[in-house]
């Protein structure tokens, strides 16, 4: 079981990268809190201070076609904001 499925590159992300030294992963739904801090410390070589997570649940759409009413949904998952000791980085681009 891979418990960090990948990192979360987005404007937001980057910006507290710069200012707080957090960085968000996508993880695994039944990862807890200990075991995400043991695999990016394992991963990536840099000492967590603490780790905040949240469930997103999955956008459920609807369109309106020739063929009728089509409805669909995003898959749910589980992310993970982690804060790195000061000093400390993660460079996602030289480890994917």
């Amino acid at each position: 079981m891979s418990i960090i499925i990948k990192p979360i590159v987005t404007e937001k992300v980057t910006k507290e990268s710069e200012v707080l030294n957090r960085f968000g992963f996508v993880v695994n739904k039944k990862a807890n809190k200990v075991e995400i801090k043991k695999a990016v410390e394992a991963a990536y070589g840099v000492t967590v201070l603490s780790v905040n997570t949240m469930n997103v649940r999955p956008d459920r759409t609807t369109k309106y076609t020739k063929s009728g009413l089509i409805s669909g949904k995003t898959n749910a998952i589980k992310k993970a904001i982690v804060q790195v000791q000061e000093g400390e980085t993660i460079d996602f681009y030289n480890n994917i």
